[in-house]
């Protein structure tokens, strides 16, 4: 299946399941609050690659973990019980939980956890962008390159230098390298932030 996805700072079309029509396009119908993270925003604002999965940050309530459950209705999904999705929310951080479509296997993860200290920021700065003609808000490049560099610290994965190199290539003067040395200072990640740049000499650099 090909799935387009609008670049920065031109469109390009990638191999890849129909994550956005299974579990983007029925939080935008319910008015859920998201934007999109992980593998697939590191393709919109980098290089193509498959990704077989959709990380998504949704800004939920405790008492609105049932709605998850008809927004991805039983028999078409498999969600967690409603009390364990709501214990998740309830995390003030590493709050997680999938959904999976059952006839393709096809998976969301769905972080609603509030306390990573650009949490905030991020929601300030998440980006419209467009996956077909679908408008589809994207967690700004600096937010996603966070998360990277955090689980590649946790368990290592080049796959997550990867993207982070390929999106400092394709969206370097859209990226705030200063805010991503103050953020990754404070948050202890300088070590792998370094190993991402380089080989990234010459890519473009915005101003704080």
């Amino acid at each position: 299946m090909i799935a387009c996805v609008v670049n920065w700072p031109g469109s390009i079309c990638v191999e890849a399941p129909d994550l956005l029509d299974l579990f983007v396009r029925p939080l935008d119908r319910a008015g859920v609050r998201y934007m999109v993270s992980g593998s697939l925003a590191a393709v919109h604002y980098g290089e193509p690659r498959l990704t077989v999965d959709v990380d998504i940050v949704v800004h939920l309530e405790q008492e609105e973990a049932g709605a998850m459950a008809r927004i991805f209705p039983a028999g078409e999904f498999y969600l967690p019980p409603v009390d364990v999705m709501a214990m998740e929310i309830a995390r003030p951080t590493r709050g997680h939980f999938n959904v999976i479509h059952l006839e393709s296997g096809q998976k969301a993860d769905f972080y609603p956890s509030r306390r990573h200290p650009y949490w905030d920021w991020a929601w300030q700065h998440r980006q419209a962008g467009r996956a077909g003609a679908t408008e589809v808000y994207f967690a700004p490049p600096e937010y996603v390159i966070l998360w990277k560099l955090e689980f590649f610290r946790e368990g290592g994965g080049e796959k997550h230098l990867r993207d982070i190199r390929g999106m400092l290539l394709v969206s370097g003067e859209m990226i705030d390298r200063q805010l991503l040395d103050r953020a990754c200072g404070e948050l202890g990640l300088s070590p792998q932030w370094q190993a991402a740049k380089e080989g990234c000499r010459g890519t473009g650099q915005r101003s704080a």
